[in-house]
Formats: structure tokens, C-alpha cells, sequence
């Protein structure tokens, strides 16, 4: 299958080393208890304050595929249309967003790509020429100054390129060649209480590594329940 996405054909179906997905039925927003906090709040604080941006708090948008391009994900234009594509590295992550972008109205397609991997592409489509429009500055990515980390967001971002990092981290991957990218990505996760270290390519990056228990536990607030696909390892609890 060509990635030049001229000769688009029906979506193939996911690798088969895991199972087809069962529809996610969305799980209860968890609420924290607790007296009121009326006062100045530090980063962490007002972190724990924006759960109405959990992922299970919204209708899925095609705007949360900016989640995607906080990471590794790439969008391109072709006339009046632009198409998003994203390599991963296992088979449950692509069936998540292949699922995932067909929530928000995207048919989406596989092929395996070297090194073991999976590129996952959407056709060329006129939905998302606001969001390349927003992302991109000529061909290079970069952030609108308007970004900012929701739940589904991040979910997606998590989806395609978060790995656990034991004991007690995770990384969230950027895109190698991105790396105008890489501060304001780390601006927005620390805006959504995820303050993480930025690690380069040298120190097995580039990625934010996410540690402790109350910016891990504000990760799975936000991201939600996991996919039913998702090894239990694999998403944050």
C-alpha cells in the first residue's frame, strides 16, 4: 500500500497479533474527595483541578489529533486537503487509533514499515486541512501558540507513543526530527500538571519522561480508563 495517499483503498484491517477490539464502553470519570481549595495553587494543585479535561469527559473532535502531533505524528497538505500519518511500534496501537480516528469520522489504513514497526495513515481529506493549517509552517511542525494538553489528547499522544518506564516513569515520545516542537510540547504537559524532564535522542529520546506518583496518578486521570487492546503494563493506572 502507498503512503502517497493519491490511490486511497478501504482501510486494511490491523495486524492480527492481537485480537480485534471490542467497543470501548467509556468508564465513570473518577472524582478525588476532598475539602474545597478556594486559595493560590501551585502547578501541581491546579493540575488536579482540570479533571473536566479527562479524556472521558468530552465527545472525541478531530481537533484531539493535535495529541498525535505532540508526538510523533505528521500532517501534510495536498491542495485543499491534508492527510495524518504516524508510525508505531505495536500492534495494539494500531488497532487503538485506527478505532480512535474512526470515532471522529477518519477511515484510517495500516502498512508495515521497517524496523518492525506500523505506519498509520488517514486519506487525504479537507477535515483536517484547519489542522495542518494550525501545525504546520511551510513543511516544518510546529505548535500553534494556542496549544494545550486535553485528555483525549494526550490519550491519543499515550495511544501512539507512550512507554512505561519502570519502576516508577513514563515517557511520552516526540518526533525525532521535531525538535522546534519540543519546548512548547513540554510547556503545554507541565500547563496540564505533567511537568516532565525532557530526555534527547542521546539519552533515549527525544521524549518527556513523566515520574512520581502524583504526576503518574494526574496521567491516568486524564487519559482514561485503557483500551481493551492495551497490555495492562502499557497504560498508566
Amino acid at each position: 500500500m502507498s503512503l502517497s495517499g493519491l490511490d486511497d483503498t478501504p482501510a486494511a484491517q490491523p495486524p492480527a497479533l492481537f485480537p480485534a477490539p471490542e467497543p470501548d464502553t467509556p468508564a465513570p470519570a473518577r472524582r478525588r474527595r476532598g475539602p474545597p481549595h478556594n486559595g493560590p495553587t501551585s502547578g501541581d494543585d491546579a493540575g488536579r483541578q482540570l479533571v473536566f479535561f479527562g479524556a472521558e469527559a468530552a465527545e472525541p473532535t478531530v481537533a484531539d489529533l493535535a495529541g498525535l502531533l505532540a508526538g510523533p505524528g505528521e500532517v501534510v497538505r495536498m491542495g485543499g486537503t491534508a492527510r495524518l500519518s504516524v508510525r508505531v511500534d505495536a500492534a495494539w496501537r494500531v488497532h487503538v487509533l485506527v478505532a480512535e480516528l474512526a470515532s471522529r469520522g477518519l477511515a484510517a489504513s495500516w502498512e508495515p514499515a521497517e524496523g518492525e514497526r506500523h505506519a498509520v495513515r488517514t486519506s487525504y481529506t479537507r477535515v483536517l486541512k484547519p489542522l495542518a493549517a494550525a501545525w504546520l509552517h511551510g513543511t516544518a511542525k510546529r505548535p500553534p501558540a494556542s496549544f494545550h494538553l486535553t485528555g483525549r489528547r494526550l490519550r491519543l499522544w499515550l495511544a501512539a507513543a507512550g512507554t512505561p518506564e519502570p519502576p516508577d516513569g513514563f515517557l511520552l515520545r516526540l518526533g525525532a526530527d521535531d525538535r522546534e516542537c519540543w519546548e512548547p510540547i513540554g510547556v503545554a504537559l507541565d500547563a496540564a500538571g505533567l511537568a516532565g524532564t525532557l530526555l534527547s535522542p542521546d539519552e533515549g529520546g527525544p521524549a518527556y519522561r513523566i515520574t512520581g506518583r502524583r504526576r503518574l496518578g494526574r496521567l491516568a486521570e486524564l487519559v482514561g480508563a485503557p483500551p481493551s487492546t492495551a497490555p495492562s503494563e502499557a497504560w498508566p493506572t
